[in-house]
């Protein structure tokens, strides 16, 4: 059986370690950030390093592979991307990811930085849930904040994870769900679901805890930015603005850029 384990690190990150069995003592991990906490985690647990997945390219996500080579030599895989040297197996939207005990879709999400990507799983017991390691692109109620392309691009990057089966398990790279609900009920200040996941958000916090993962479903019911199609959040923007805007893809880059800005 599958277990996945976060490793808090840094100002608000989780480093994933996917361990394909208990049976196994080599377990893979997402977008290091810090070789120390990782390799204090596996040398607690007795643990080993397999390989190194990546998403994409900002330092929270990948410092901690020099380190963790230096230790063990294993693959890196991870974008096709210049900025990102120490990989060495490179992957792009539509590859497949074949390691023991997990199979990776690999699905290209621009936005955030124009080379991210997300690693989609559907186990083949056809018991256990889909998972999806997204890095920034999406967060527990946000998105990561746009630094290359268009808003368009982002846009369908997003759309490409909301079809994915709705019980898929959501590891993204922060915790920043709290701030992320926060907001978004000043977006949808109606929206039931919404408040009651900010009220469970704020309890399990309170008490030191994880709120990931999340999933698609709860996503697509909570998440603004994965509901730009819908008319109260055009609404709620245009009035915060006086534009007016015509496409989905137009409501998310303005809600984005008030995100960016937000302070009440």
């Amino acid at each position: 059986m599958l277990t996945i384990t976060p490793i808090p690190a840094l100002d608000s990150n989780y480093f994933w370690v996917i361990r394909p069995s208990p049976n196994t003592q080599a377990v893979y991990v997402v977008d290091p950030g810090d070789a120390t906490p990782v390799i204090n985690y596996l040398t607690r647990s007795q643990l080993t390093l397999a390989a190194i997945l990546i998403t994409h390219r900002h330092r929270d996500h990948i410092l901690g592979i020099a380190g963790l080579l230096e230790r063990w030599p294993v693959p890196v895989y991870g974008p096709d991307s210049e900025l990102i040297p120490l990989i060495t197996h490179k992957l792009g939207d539509g590859d497949s990811l074949k390691l023991e005990g997990i199979d990776f879709r690999i699905i290209g999400v621009p936005g955030h930085t124009w080379e991210h990507i997300a690693y989609f799983a559907s186990p083949a017991d056809n018991e256990s849930s889909p998972l999806l390691f997204c890095g920034d692109a999406l967060f527990a109620g946000g998105c990561g904040r746009r630094f290359d392309g268009t808003a368009e691009i982002m846009w369908n990057s997003l759309q490409k994870l909301a079809a994915l089966p709705d019980d898929t398990k959501i590891y993204c790279a922060h915790e920043y769900t709290l701030a992320n609900l926060t907001f978004a009920v000043a977006v949808e200040p109606d929206n039931e679901a919404l408040c009651d996941r900010l009220e469970q958000v704020k309890h399990t916090r309170a008490q030191g805890g994880i709120t990931l993962p999340s999933t698609i479903l709860l996503e697509k019911r909570t998440n603004p930015f994965l509901r730009c199609q819908l008319s109260g959040i055009k609404i709620f923007i245009e009035n915060r603005t006086g534009e007016t805007l015509e496409t989905s893809d137009e409501v998310f880059g303005a809600l984005r850029l008030i995100k960016d800005t937000w302070s009440n």
